[in-house]
């Protein structure tokens, strides 16, 4: 078990299960996968997500921008959602972070869910992504007080920089897995404060790695990393701010 936060920085947590693209889908399935949760999950909305792919081509490779829709299912108070896409499932969960053992029956409801009303026979992607939000009341900050990842500023570069962008992929499971870790700054809430974005993605590595009935063990072991890769991302000045509990 990780550590323990009385006012942990987690803005949204999310679960992400990608289905093959020759998986078998209709337009059907959001319904059935809605009557499954309801109880939990009444409220439904549609929305549009746009999405960037990486085509392949003879000379190399383009981006295209799609347009997605998915049919949202959510909680009375909107803090929780299970998102339904074509050959995509995602749970959500927003500020107040509760606990993983809150969240963690989430993914594993709308997972099961969706294996109750259709086949699923691979998964191309499973992802377990953090996005952490750290606001230091004070307008200029040494980053090496507070994060243990963070740009190197070469002796010859000026000590004075504006925005900043540094990030690194970490492997896990002999390269089956990986975690893709960002810091960023952020527009402080207070302008006297400074903000950051801590982003942590911990994904699978290799498509169709994992067999089905061993994908929620996957997600277990997931978190246990993005827990290890966020501990060495900070220092301990900085987990006095989250009051460690």
């Amino acid at each position: 078990m990780g550590r323990k936060y009385a006012d942990p920085p987690i803005v949204e947590a999310v679960c992400e299960f990608r289905l093959p693209v020759d998986s078998d889908w209709d337009l059907a399935i959001p319904g059935l996968v809605y009557e499954e949760i309801r109880d939990r999950f009444p409220r439904r909305e549609q929305r549009t997500i746009q999405e960037v792919e990486i085509v392949g081509q003879k000379d190399g490779f383009r981006q295209e921008m799609r347009a997605n829709e998915r049919a949202v299912f959510l909680t009375e108070d909107k803090t929780k959602f299970i998102q339904v896409g074509r050959h995509l499932l995602a749970m959500n969960c927003l500020k107040p972070y509760p606990t993983w053992r809150q969240f963690e029956p989430v993914i594993r409801q709308g997972f099961e869910a969706l294996r109750d009303v259709v086949k699923v026979t691979g998964l191309q992607r499973i992802g377990l992504r953090y996005i952490n939000r750290v606001e230091i009341p004070h307008p200029l900050v040494d980053l090496e007080q507070y994060f243990s990842f963070r740009p190197y500023i070469g002796p010859e570069l000026p000590e004075d920089f504006g925005n900043f962008l540094v990030g690194c992929i970490f492997v896990f499971a002999e390269g089956r897995d990986a975690c893709r870790a960002q810091l960023r700054d952020a527009v402080p809430e207070d302008p006297d404060s400074s903000a950051f974005i801590l982003d942590l993605d911990y994904y699978l590595a290799r498509p169709q790695a994992v067999p089905t009935n061993e994908a929620l063990s996957w997600v277990e072991d997931a978190h246990s990393h993005v827990e290890q890769v966020f501990e060495g991302c900070i220092t301990d000045r900085l987990r006095q701010t989250f009051g460690e509990a």
